[in-house]
């Protein structure tokens, strides 16, 4: 765990405008920052940034947040790594809480992976750009394929020289660990003699999603039928093939903003399509997919479009992970390139426009291009048929969440039709399908059901799960009430007292949960007040960058820019334009008071209930005293706020 103290120093360096203004270009607009939306496409900007406030908001799409926030939506990053990206950036040490020496050790092996991945990059980078041998073999080949400088340099792109041991010899002479370097999968040993793993080969850097060299394919040159044309990384502490896709890090905004995720098969596919301008793609390394790839793949679209060779290897690739991808609710789609192409061969045949025309129009549905395919397969033979029947009910049972229930259904009629089977019958099979999971699944729960119980006594109340969108008038004071003490808690109501002081006091004589419904805000007013009882100075930084994220969330949408003064009202008038800075004494005392009309108003209608209900001619004066005496208050309350009484 990443100690407070380093929090609190990355947090005191943040720079809104700095850190959004790596990923969008961004003008001065009056106070504020505008530029188009990395989230959606625009053409003309809505995306606003305070410096002041230190939040960003699209008025297009609605995303709002702050600086770890824009990490961790624009990277797809965790709270943490969005921390470490911050504290890399601003040269803060990270201190971490004492952790195992196990764990130590594991952290120690990665770091030092890391670093001689990054070495060996530049090293293979070297060798491609600026040596005889690498100009000579491995330049001219990529450029024979079309690659562009600009390209290779993109994606690191290198080359491994000939010689035994070129890489080894640099590797050792600049001190680095032999054990690690074989770990790295850079570096074999055999009788004693350390050598080159990946010589005479094309190098292509994987990078994580935070730009880090975790591994490399290595892609042979020339004609060798005894050789792989391609060798990978082994898996290590920092290299896990399962839970990589080639290409996401430069992917990652392209396929956000398009909304769909392109996946081929090898390097140079990716690599060809992105030089293509087409840069939401990434590569499965022609393995079956696996859960951790489709999770990151939905990190960004739930849209997935699968584009391989059309020959029987590629139509059998594509199809590999096809259930997973159901069962993680992704819209797959297939596209099979024509005449013996691949996607690098394709695009660089026809040209862009071409191929992303051909991809819009020759998507087809995997479940249907499977069941075609089977058929094909089984011809005239009814036993084949009937096992296809039944594959394809469990594959249509893979579409089992509540939200995906009509795609399921539509799937049951569009299969049974082809089939020639009662749709009925399909869907009862495939309720079969679904009741052996469930089952499967209940037996399992029964197993961890006295775990989970006890997990769940011990864990703490959740926020509420919405907390933006269209409030009622009673909700938009209250989250006026709590930016007021988030924004002026500290500024002098008094010469005795704080603002929130003056708050507190209020609160206290009302009741918190009666003046605030909303227990979200309840938890930032408590929160607040602890703090500030504690002796911290709590400001809306706190909340902004708490690491509670729905508290963190609700605080942004709180500060909006819901209350900024054009710029242009200056042209219009002379002299000063007092602003809420000027009256926040006068915005405290009303947000308060609207609260307490409000508990008043439940007051006089609980009393008016029980009124109504009394038959006790002495009970009934007691209710229409305190009747008498809620209005009188109410009345009061409404001369201080200059406004009529509300019904």
């Amino acid at each position: 765990m990443i100690t407070q103290n380093t929090i609190q120093q990355i947090l005191s360096r943040i720079d809104i405008v700095e850190i959004v203004g790596s990923f969008v270009k961004l003008k001065k607009r009056g106070t504020n920052y505008i530029g188009l939306c990395p989230f959606h496409n625009e053409k003309s900007p809505s995306f606003t940034v305070s410096a002041s406030k230190e939040i960003y908001k699209c008025f297009g799409c609605g995303r709002s947040g702050n600086s770890i926030s824009f990490l961790m939506e624009a990277e797809k990053y965790t709270y943490a790594e969005a921390l470490r990206w911050l504290a890399a950036k601003y040269n803060v040490e990270i201190e971490e809480t004492e952790t195992s020496p196990e764990y130590k050790v594991q952290q120690q092996v990665a770091e030092s992976l890391y670093i001689i991945n990054n070495f060996a990059q530049k090293f293979f980078s070297n060798a491609l750009l600026n040596t005889d041998e690498g100009q000579a073999i491995a330049l001219s080949y990529l450029q024979q394929r079309g690659f562009r400088e600009e390209t290779i340099k993109k994606f690191q792109l290198g080359f491994n020289p000939e010689a035994r041991d070129s890489f080894t010899k640099e590797a050792l002479a600049n001190q680095y660990n032999l054990e690690y370097l074989q770990k790295s999968g850079l570096v074999n040993v055999r009788d004693g003699n350390a050598y080159d793993n990946y010589r005479g080969r094309i190098i292509f850097p994987i990078h994580n999603q935070s730009g880090k060299v975790l591994g490399f394919g290595a892609r042979i040159i020339k004609n060798n039928d005894k050789a792989p044309k391609y060798i990978n990384t082994p898996e290590n502490e920092i290299y896990v093939k399962s839970k990589l896709l080639y290409g996401s890090y430069f992917a990652r905004q392209a396929i956000d903003k398009a909304d769909e995720c392109l996946l081929v098969e090898g390097y140079t596919d990716v690599v060809s399509l992105h030089q293509a301008g087409i840069e939401n793609v990434v590569a499965s390394g022609g393995t079956s997919l696996t859960p951790d790839q489709l999770r990151l793949i939905k990190k960004y679209t739930n849209n997935l479009t699968i584009i391989y060779d059309g020959d029987n290897a590629g139509i059998k690739a594509a199809l590999r992970g096809l259930d997973l991808a159901l069962e993680e609710s992704l819209n797959v789609k297939l596209v099979l390139i024509p005449d013996k192409e691949d996607p690098d061969s394709y695009v660089n045949k026809v040209g862009t426009a071409a191929f992303t025309e051909f991809i819009a129009s020759n998507k087809r549905d995997v479940i249907l291009f499977q069941l075609d395919i089977a058929l094909k397969d089984a011809g005239s033979d009814s036993n084949k048929k009937s096992i296809i029947v039944n594959q394809i009910a469990e594959t249509i049972a893979k579409i089992n969440k509540a939200e995906d229930f009509t795609k399921q259904q539509d799937y049951i009629k569009q299969c049974s039709e082809i089939l020639k089977i009662e749709e009925s019958g399909l869907h009862a099979l495939v309720n079969k399908f679904i009741r052996e999971k469930v089952t499967k699944a209940e037996n399992q729960q029964q197993r961890e059901e006295q775990f989970a119980a006890n997990e769940a006594a011990n864990e703490p109340d959740g926020m509420d799960a919405d907390v933006v969108g269209l409030f009622n008038k009673d909700e938009m004071h209250e989250r006026a009430m709590v930016r007021s003490l988030l924004e002026f808690g500290l500024k002098d109501w008094s010469a005795e007292e704080k603002v929130a002081d003056h708050i507190f006091k209020e609160i206290e004589l009302n009741q918190l949960e009666d003046l605030i419904d909303n227990k979200d805000l309840v938890k930032v007013v408590q929160t607040y007040k602890h703090w500030y009882q504690e002796g911290l100075d709590p400001t809306p930084k706190n909340f902004l960058y708490h690491d509670n994220l729905q508290m963190s969330s609700l605080v942004v949408s709180i500060m909006d820019f819901n209350h900024e003064i054009s710029p242009k009202w200056k042209e219009h008038f002379e002299g000063h334009l007092p602003t809420r800075e000027d009256l926040f004494k006068e915005e405290v005392f009303s947000t308060l008071n609207y609260l307490k009309l409000k508990k008043i108003k439940r007051l006089i209608d609980e009393n008016q209930r029980d009124l109504e209900k009394s038959t006790v001619a002495e009970e009934q004066m007691i209710f229409v005293q305190t009747h008498q005496h809620l209005k009188q208050m109410e009345i009061e309350l409404t001369k201080q706020l200059g406004t009529v009484i509300f019904k």
